[in-house]
């Protein structure tokens, strides 16, 4: 990736990037998906997925560390051929680009219910496509810029949040293992979605400036993730009761439609105008992922061509289908299914055949 030097990113946009392409639809939906699994001991699953991420996430940085200068889709054919590589790449923008349809598809579902229900989803989709192709065309700086200045942006919302706990009950939260840890273990895998999106550093990488700070910029990453789903999660425990919240798509939308001003009504669609800027660094990364690699594997220099097309694709896939939930939660489902593959389980295991592959070319070459 040395022809894209000039793309180069900070300590802190690579820390954003990541924690940006995480917070997503997690803080919307996560809460109740963990009472449905554990009840109110959801937020230890939670801390024990964030571990899971975090040692994840250093046996990439480990990984990439060997060839500092290469994208996961220059590392690919480099270990595994050049075919078997062209396929694995593509494998991984596929799955970059399910990570994306997931999240622009259930950005506008959330508008069209919570915001504008008479609104068509092509126009939506149009409307949500313009932005989206200004920002990936730039690159990786773009959006590491981007996913800062969101974040910055968006300080006030856990304060928002935090508002409904005057009218909560903590005792919500007793006992703790009330179930044992059963329960809790076998919930884990359902938080592995919303700590997806540290996998992202498969590309970033090599445009790291402050390389020796990448382990260290990963972890506060995923810490940054894990406070803000803990956070949002104990709220919705202490504001719902145990049983009460299973009941809910959208636990933390709903609670905060319990906030009014006496200027303003439905706060809740104010907070979702403003989270829609942090889907966007969710979906913007992934698509980037796709496109760029896509573009790799057909040795294209620029990744805009590719880019519009899929763009087109986008606003013609909307005018034909409008996914309703269910299909979104299967989407969410593959997503998961595919993420806890290329997240969880490729890294350690191309870490070890890197080892077993350099071993057997150095006794070769002696």
């Amino acid at each position: 990736m040395k022809q894209h030097q000039s793309n180069e990113i900070t300590i802190f946009q690579y820390i954003f990037f990541i924690a940006g392409a995480q917070i997503g639809i997690g803080i919307l939906s996560l809460p109740a998906d963990l009472a449905k699994g554990c009840g109110t001991d959801g937020w230890i699953a939670i801390i024990l997925g964030g571990a899971m991420s975090m040692i994840a996430s250093l046996i990439i940085i480990n990984i990439m560390e060997k060839h500092p200068n290469d994208t996961i889709f220059e590392l690919l054919p480099r270990y595994f051929g050049k075919w078997l590589g062209k396929i694995m790449t593509v494998a991984f923008s596929l799955y970059a680009a399910l990570a994306a349809t997931t999240v622009t598809f259930t950005s506008i579902h959330l508008v069209q219910v919570w915001i504008l229900p008479q609104t068509s989803n092509y126009f939506l989709m149009m409307l949500l496509m313009i932005p989206t192709f200004l920002a990936v065309r730039n690159g990786v700086r773009f959006l590491g810029r981007y996913a800062e200045i969101v974040f910055y942006m968006t300080l006030w919302m856990p304060i928002l949040i935090a508002i409904p706990l005057k009218d909560g009950h903590f005792l919500h939260l007793l006992p703790v293992l009330k179930e044992g840890w059963g329960p809790i273990i076998k919930t884990v895998r359902t938080t592995i979605l919303s700590f997806l999106g540290f996998e992202l550093v498969f590309l970033i990488y090599p445009l790291l400036r402050e390389k020796h700070l990448a382990k260290k910029g990963i972890v506060i990453a995923n810490l940054i993730s894990l406070t803000a789903f803990v956070f949002v999660t104990i709220i919705c425990f202490i504001f719902y009761s145990p049983y009460e919240i299973t009941h809910y798509l959208w636990p933390t939308l709903s609670l905060l439609k319990t906030i009014e001003f006496p200027f303003m009504e439905r706060f809740e669609i104010v907070f979702l105008a403003a989270y829609l800027f942090v889907l966007s660094t969710t979906s913007f990364p992934y698509l980037f992922t796709a496109v760029f690699g896509i573009s790799r594997m057909l040795n294209r220099q620029h990744h805009i061509g590719l880019l519009t097309v899929c763009i087109a694709i986008y606003i013609v896939v909307s005018l034909l289908y409008n996914p309703p939930f269910v299909d979104l939660k299967v989407f969410s489902q593959w997503w998961g299914k595919t993420g806890t593959i290329v997240a969880y389980i490729f890294p350690p295991c191309m870490l070890l055949y890197m080892k077993l592959y350099s071993l057997l070319k150095g006794r070769k070459s002696t």
